[in-house]
């Protein structure tokens, strides 16, 4: 649908680092270190969402055609 240039457009996301976090909560859970994941949402989850939320408002304002 983006042509893969949507999150290149938000550059304050690590991307590939969310990315590589999903994978490994989903995949790899038993190796999970509760300490490292619990810093990583204290840090990164509130600039995450209101980048996401910002994508969303752009999403909404655009023509569908």
């Amino acid at each position: 649908m983006t042509n893969k240039e949507l999150l290149s457009q938000y550059p304050e996301i690590n991307w590939k680092g969310a990315k590589a976090m999903r994978d490994i909560i989903t995949h790899h859970y038993f190796d999970i270190d509760a300490e490292i994941i619990f810093e990583v949402c204290k840090n990164n989850i509130r600039p995450l969402r209101d980048t996401l939320s910002t994508i969303i408002a752009e999403f909404a304002i655009k023509p569908k055609y």
